[in-house]
């Protein structure tokens, strides 16, 4: 599986609360029709995720020198 980079993501600060409202309902519904399509898909990459772990992550060494301890 590809690590994707997660970039912020800068929503408009003048958006009323009904506007607001309207985007997350969008978006939940957006997120259970996705679910319905490839739950299943969901859960068995997740579940690859859980039990390969990441090249870039030394188990051993959780705390090494280049991560910063927060």
């Amino acid at each position: 599986m590809t690590a994707h980079r997660i970039r912020p993501l800068e929503l408009p600060e003048h958006w009323t609360p009904a506007e607001a409202l309207a985007v997350f309902e969008i978006i939940d519904l957006l997120r259970d029709q996705v679910w319905i399509c490839y739950g299943h898909d969901i859960q068995r990459a997740l579940r690859a995720q859980i039990d390969e772990p990441d090249a870039h992550h030394d188990q051993r060494n959780p705390t090494s020198d280049s991560d910063p301890p927060f």
